[in-house]
């Protein structure tokens, strides 16, 4: 039977992307089961692998993209027994959800409630989990503290949004101008996205106590200067170097580890969503169950900008590369 997925051609721009059909559905392997891909997302993760520039890709071109998935369990392989066909599951795939159909191991599959929508428990695999991660796992926040993230309007900021207006944290959230309505929809305090240091302390006051930068560059220097004495910066992406805006990556690891040392009152931190996986896989699970509960309990909702189909694939990636996607962008693989 023959499916259909995304080739990646070469790295570079939204035009090596293209649909190609594939005659057979790939086999699950020994503890694998075959998935049917109903929703996958364009994230900026995405635009990063595609332009070769993702440290935890190493596979080069051809390969099918697709950071996150949500579908239905379509077959299992030899020695499976977890899932049933048709039972609903998300994977963080890092790579491989752009296609029909796709085989995992069993054992990273999570259970998707019946509660829940797929286009819902798509925004919470990736982007919400992030948000969730740095503002519990690294920073430790608690209510009555500030935070101040970068981008605000994107699928990571407006969740991290919402988990602070939850939790009583006060919010301050940098975006374009088109975003800063969703942005104090969401109880947060919006500026403008190229702010200055002056000028984004005379919003800010004192300082935050946490700054979340997915930016880098020179941008980092400017969510360290926000912060008050012993606050903390955890960046979580290299933005303004894969827009060829300046900076590197690998000045910006430094960067982080030098202000880190240094006695200047502030601790820094770079966030991974695969390495924190890989460390402690036990937390992304425990995590999005967690996320799975709070919106059920209607504590968060996540923020879909639209869904697209799969063919489309080329427009989503120029339109999260452009920057004036507010919340998720889905990408619909096969419907339901």
């Amino acid at each position: 039977m023959p499916y259909t997925r995304v080739r990646l051609n070469a790295f570079g721009g939204p035009e090596n992307l293209d649909l190609e059909t594939v005659a057979d559905l790939p086999e699950p392997g020994p503890g694998e089961v075959r998935v049917r891909v109903l929703v996958t997302s364009a994230a900026f993760t995405d635009v990063m692998i595609r332009k070769g520039m993702y440290p935890d890709v190493k596979d080069k071109p051809p390969f099918t993209p697709g950071y996150d998935m949500v579908g239905v369990v379509d077959a299992p392989g030899p020695d499976a027994g977890r899932f049933q066909p048709g039972e609903r599951v998300a994977d963080l795939t890092t790579i491989g959800a752009y296609a029909e159909y796709i085989c995992l191991p069993e054992e990273r599959l999570i259970p998707v409630p019946e509660s829940v929508s797929e286009i819902d428990a798509l925004g919470l695999i990736l982007s919400a989990v992030t948000a969730y991660q740095m503002l519990y796992r690294v920073a430790k926040a608690q209510a009555g503290q500030s935070l101040l993230i970068h981008g605000a309007g994107g699928a990571v900021g407006t969740a991290m949004l919402q988990l602070a207006r939850d939790a009583g944290i006060t919010a301050f959230g940098t975006d374009i101008a088109a975003k800063h309505d969703l942005i104090r929809g969401l109880g947060a305090t919006p500026i403008e996205a190229d702010t200055s240091e002056k000028a984004l302390r005379a919003v800010i006051g004192e300082g935050v106590d946490f700054s979340f930068d997915p930016l880098g560059g020179e941008s980092l220097s400017r969510s360290l200067h926000a912060l008050k004495p012993g606050g903390m910066l955890v960046a979580f992406g290299f933005q303004n170097v894969v827009l060829g805006r300046g900076g590197s990556i690998p000045m910006d690891f430094v960067k982080l580890k030098l202000w880190d040392w240094l006695p200047n009152g502030h601790a820094t931190a770079f966030y991974s969503i695969g390495a924190m996986r890989r460390q402690h896989p036990d937390w992304f699970r425990e995590d999005l169950v967690a996320l799975f509960g709070m919106l059920a309990e209607g504590r968060i909702a996540p923020v879909v900008a639209e869904v697209l189909p799969l063919a489309d694939v080329r427009q989503a990636h120029e339109r999260v590369e452009a920057g004036g996607v507010a919340g998720k962008l889905v990408i619909r693989v096969s419907e339901q």
